[in-house]
């Protein structure tokens, strides 16, 4: 896959379902089954008949005897909803009332009928084979002006790290798909906090316990073991760069430094990748700006190129002052100047104008300063968080060797101090890690990439399965 289509949502089609009347049912069943094609769908929509007796039905309670209540199921034939409703059969009635429902938003003209919705570009050509079999076609129509596709994030190896996007939001269309970079940065953050080779094997040997379905309580975060081995990987570099294997045990050279001993470099270090990934950020959210409102806000947005120069030039202008190379100093800091400028010209033009408009202006201007700096230094909560990891394992491994020089009981005690001693320290530090990387990706970095939310894709999907009911015909199939 191209490096530009990795970093960018799916590919959407506006088509319209074109079908004889008579075959509608039997089209809307395919495209349910495909699972790829989200339909329109009208709103304030009266309920039809088979939603009224499943209204009522549910309304009654269902005997605990009878179909699973949040099971839908859909009928390949149109059942007979009087039998339906006696037979108390609610997860037909369920799919018919979602059948229903969808069927309103075809416009009929004659013998046929039409309804319009979306599909991923790269699969139009199978669903359109789908529905010429039933005598129907899928043809393309242009987007409505003012209308954005839904948003469909890609899938593949970098679906682990999706739920770190839209547990924030949902990108807009147009703007790129931060998955996989995001997650490169929370587990790169995460390793930095809890850098220990053995805390982070544990971690792997947690990622590929998942990946097999154990413990079967889990079995639905499958999908996040990619998520989880990386994160364990990160942190086991971290622990071999700051010679850590369950604590300072001596087993592993120190390769960079160990943070209990130099934590001041430790605390540059951080601020140092937080600067990069804030620039990386920034450079993200000025695509992002630039693609949903065009060059002419783009340039002068704060996270958008205007935002960019005035970090670009402030890195620099730090990075000259403290190399002591006059030139880079001078040349950031008029960077950062004219960046401002960008951002303050942007935001009075947004404004009434006038003396309310320059003080709007000022005070949105001071913010902007005084966050880029907050933000800045906030990823010295890295460094900060590295060194409590190593303070408890340091502190947990003392504690054992001190009671292993005392007898046999001194050393029963020591294993047992050792055991629980690294399985609280790992707990708690995996947590606070996980929570404080989860805080730097949402505040500092997110907030440049997002300033307005998208629309996620909702196909209505059922899924190829043996019918459950032979003398009705039904395909389960899951809600929506």
């Amino acid at each position: 896959m191209p490096w530009s289509e990795a970093v960018t949502p799916v590919r959407m089609r506006r088509v319209a379902v074109v079908v004889p009347q008579s075959g509608l049912r039997e089209a809307l069943v395919r495209i349910a089954e495909q699972g790829c094609v989200e339909l329109d769908r009208v709103e304030e929509a009266a309920p039809g008949e088979a939603a009224v007796r499943l209204q009522r039905l549910r309304g009654q309670g269902t005997p605990s005897g009878s179909q699973n209540v949040a099971r839908v199921a859909l009928a390949v034939t149109a059942p007979d909803l009087e039998l339906l409703d006696r037979g108390r059969r609610v997860a037909l009635l369920a799919g018919e009332a979602q059948l229903e429902e969808r069927a309103q938003g075809a416009v009929r003209q004659g013998e046929v009928a039409a309804l319009a919705g979306w599909c991923p570009a790269a699969q139009v050509p199978r669903v359109a084979d789908r529905l010429a079999a039933a005598g129907g076609a899928l043809l393309p129509l242009p987007v409505p002006r003012g209308t954005d596709p839904p948003t469909l994030l890609r899938s593949g190896r970098a679906a682990s790290f999706t739920p770190l996007v839209s547990t924030y939001g949902t990108p807009a269309y147009a703007d790129l798909d931060p998955s996989w970079p995001a997650g490169l940065a929370y587990v790169v953050m995460f390793g930095i906090m809890f850098g220990d080779v053995g805390h982070g094997a544990l971690l792997v040997l947690g990622a590929l316990a998942l990946r097999l379905g154990r413990p079967r309580a889990l079995a639905r975060l499958t999908r996040l073991w990619p998520f989880l081995a990386g994160a364990g990987v990160a942190a086991m570099l971290a622990g071999a760069a700051y010679g850590e294997f369950f604590g300072p045990t001596g087993l592993l050279p120190v390769l960079w430094l160990s943070p209990l001993e130099e934590p001041a470099r430790l605390l540059a270090a951080a601020v140092v990748l937080g600067a990069g990934l804030l620039v990386l950020a920034h450079a993200a959210g000025a695509v992002n700006r630039v693609r949903e409102n065009g060059w002419a806000q783009g340039l002068y947005a704060a996270t958008g190129c205007a935002g960019l120069l005035f970090y670009l030039g402030l890195a620099l202008a730090a990075a000259g002052l403290l190399l002591h190379h006059r030139a880079w100093a001078v040349a950031g800091a008029a960077c950062a100047v004219a960046g401002l400028a960008l951002v303050a010209f942007g935001m009075f033009r947004a404004t009434g104008g006038g003396g309310a408009g320059v003080a709007e202006t000022v005070v949105r201007l001071f913010d902007v300063v005084v966050r880029t700096g907050t933000n800045t230094l906030s990823f010295a909560r890295l460094a900060a968080f590295g060194l409590t990891h190593a303070a408890l394992a340091a502190l947990v491994w003392r504690g054992s060797t001190a009671l292993a020089g005392r007898g046999a009981a001194g050393l029963a005690g020591a294993a047992l101090l050792f055991v629980v001693g690294t399985a609280v320290s790992f707990a708690l530090e995996a947590l606070v890690a996980g929570v404080q990387a989860l805080r730097l990706e949402f505040y500092e970095l997110f907030s440049r990439l997002f300033e307005r939310e998208g629309r996620p894709f909702r196909p209505w999907h059922v899924p190829p399965a043996e019918p459950a009911d032979p003398a009705a015909k039904v395909i389960p199939c899951s809600p929506g």
